[in-house]
């Protein structure tokens, strides 16, 4: 309540789930979520204690998100949500007490991509499949988009829900604002139905308010469907019948490889994962087990152990997940082959309790990161495939295949591009080139937008910053770089200790290199990953009141501006600075150019100098909006909401 809010606005518009640190049985832990739980159980908040699940897991499986709707969570996987067709994107914590507080929240509505998935999904292959082949065939294409999945019937029909989920929940990592199935189909309804079902037929199920039959009646009697004349920033296309396995790394969702070109090489594994709110539903360990199943038929019916040299983690989404693979057998399948069990939690994902990654070690995980540092040590390396490819390699010792999966006669890769993957029509043709017009025009009104007058400026936000450039040469800079995973969720961690952790993953020489009142400049997608505000903050405990980059994930961009950390892009800057120092003889993670910036607010001028003897160059850059101004003025988002619930009294 150091808003000053002295009751929730609206319990009924709240979940709260604890899933991060669920293996840390310390007392100062303990205590913190017996806080959190008594806070609930005061204010009537639906509350789900540690063991339950993953909050994203929960939210879709006790109907508390639900097709045609729109919620927010404070975590960057919110994304999840989008696989029932419930409209949703990540806030963050700060956020999450704006809304305790007054219902309110603040949001940059995004333009619309359009994905359309054609063709079927051939055996062998999965949602986690598509999602990271997605990643790397259009890595920058859906940039803090709001992305919508078609396809026909057909194409909608080989992907069940829990693909769906996989796919919109990891669409976080292709750096999307919103992913959802547009498809109200028969396979979300029979899912729906056996959910209402399984709610009426058992007592002590909660769910039957919010999941029963008389709800989908309702939504499929008038499903929400887009406007007939809408139109899309973008437009991609993939062919499932085309694609094959895939696995991500290693370290970086950006970076995919169809498996057979990874089985030959051998990559040694020596901890393998199945966990995480992306890939740890029954359906996943099902998968998981039946390789080992299949490997049993030719072992005398014995189930086989995993490698000697493997240690395979799973960690079931929720509890009830863990219970049903239990009821089937799967569960009681992986622990006979050597799977070490944990708790239901976000486990390792988030580089928290046991098995993590040491030093020169190999890792394989159904989870959705695997950037540097995240998973344990950034000395070691890991990747992200499918369920049953993880229990494949942990099977065999190395990255494999099940042998499932069998490539069509003359087959010549994946078939994916621009459009919607069938031939185009006049209007077809029409619609793209009024899209692309649309683009321009709306590129050359912001390259000759008239910068506001001084007065437009809020009192207290800032006319003027400059300094000197550090240079930070990387695309994706994730949140587990800018601040390690580990640090958290620790409470006591001071301003001091969270300065000297800052690009801790990216760089351990920056806090030598960084001086209080640098500019720091990077490449594209920064701040992409965990939604975790220790990334903004820690880098004002730098004393860095500016960054640079040629563009911003959307988490972190909300992280800034709730923190009071200023934000500017300029891809201008990043190419100078790249073909200034690209052939320099010392390659370092951050450097200290010699180069001044001065950022004129008042005018939406930056101005550059280059070094000592070197060019001067200005650009407009992006006006700051009012609203934004008014909670950078103040310091940030609670000291905004804190002020406003005053104005109120």
């Amino acid at each position: 309540m150091s808003m000053g809010a002295t009751r929730i606005h609206d319990p009924k518009q709240l979940v709260t789930a604890i899933d991060h640190a669920v293996q840390d049985k310390s007392e100062s832990n303990l205590t913190k979520l017996r806080k959190i739980r008594e806070f609930a159980e005061t204010h009537g908040i639906v509350h789900y204690p540690a063991g339950h699940g993953i909050g994203h897991q929960l939210m879709v499986q006790e109907g508390h998100s639900w097709p045609g709707t729109f919620a927010v969570a404070s975590d960057s996987h919110a994304t999840h949500y989008g696989g029932i067709g419930c409209l949703s994107t990540p806030l963050v914590r700060t956020d999450a007490a704006g809304i305790w507080a007054t219902g309110r929240t603040w949001l940059r509505i995004p333009s619309v991509a359009r994905v359309t998935l054609t063709g079927t999904l051939p055996a062998g292959v999965t949602g986690k499949d598509i999602i990271v082949a997605l990643c790397s065939l259009f890595p920058t294409d859906v940039h803090n988009l709001a992305v919508e999945f078609h396809g026909s019937e057909e194409t909608m029909a080989s992907l069940l829900v829990d693909d769906r989920l996989t796919l919109c929940n990891m669409s976080c990592e292709w750096g999307v604002w919103s992913a959802i199935f547009a498809s109200f189909d028969k396979t979300l309804e029979r899912w729906l139905r056996y959910k209402a079902t399984e709610a009426a037929l058992f007592e002590d199920r909660t769910t039957r308010e919010r999941i029963n039959h008389e709800r989908v009646d309702e939504l499929f009697a008038n499903p929400p469907t887009g406007d007939h004349d809408a139109t899309y920033a973008k437009q991609l296309y993939l062919n499932l019948s085309t694609l094959s396995p895939y696995v991500s790394g290693p370290n970086s969702v950006k970076i995919a490889t169809p498996l057979n070109e990874l089985v030959p090489q051998k990559i040694k594994v020596d901890r393998a994962y199945i966990l995480s709110c992306t890939n740890a539903r029954a359906s996943d360990f099902a998968a998981a087990a039946k390789v080992f199943r299949s490997a049993a038929e030719a072992n005398s019916g014995k189930i086989p152990q995993i490698a000697e040299s493997v240690q395979l983690y799973i960690a079931a989404a929720s509890a009830s997940e863990q219970e049903a693979a239990q009821n089937a057998g799967d569960w009681g399948v992986l622990l006979e082959a050597g799977a070490q069990e944990l708790p239901p939690g976000c486990a390792a994902c988030i580089g928290l309790g046991a098995g993590l990654l040491e030093d020169n070690e190999v890792g394989i995980s159904s989870s959705n990161r695997n950037f540097v540092g995240r998973m344990g040590s950034r000395a070691a390396q890991a990747y992200l495939s499918s369920p049953e490819v993880v229990a494949a390699s942990a099977l065999s010792g190395t990255i494999s295949g099940t042998g499932v999966y069998k490539a069509p006669t003359g087959y010549s890769g994946v078939e994916y591009g621009y459009g919607t993957g069938r031939e185009n029509t006049a209007v077809d043709e029409l619609s793209g080139l009024v899209q692309q017009l649309n683009s321009w025009v709306e590129r050359a009104e912001s390259a000759v937008a008239t910068p506001p007058p001084a007065d437009d400026l809020v009192r207290g936000f800032p006319e003027v910053i400059s300094g000197e450039i550090i240079f930070l040469d990387k695309d994706n800079l994730d949140t587990d770089a800018i601040y390690p995973g580990k640090l958290t969720y620790q409470d006591n961690v001071s301003k001091e200790g969270m300065a000297k952790a800052c690009m801790m993953n990216y760089d351990p020489e920056f806090d030598s290199v960084a001086k209080p009142n640098d500019i720091l400049v990077s490449g594209f997608n920064f701040g992409c990953g965990s939604s975790r505000e220790q990334a903004a903050t820690s880098i004002l405990a730098k004393q860095i009141p500016l960054v640079v980059a040629g563009s911003f994930g959307n988490v972190f961009s909300r992280n800034s501006i709730n923190n009071a950390l200023l934000g500017l892009e300029s891809p201008k800057l990043v190419e100078r600075l790249r073909a200034a120092f690209s052939d320099s003889s010392s390659k370092v993670p951050t450097r200290r150019t010699g180069w001044t910036l001065r950022w004129d607010v008042k005018n939406s001028t930056l101005e550059v100098q280059e070094g000592e003897g070197g060019e001067t160059w200005k650009e407009k850059v992006g006006e700051i909006p009012p609203t934004v101004q008014a909670i950078i003025a103040v310091g940030g988002l609670e000291a905004w909401v804190k002020r406003e619930i005053s104005a109120q009294i």
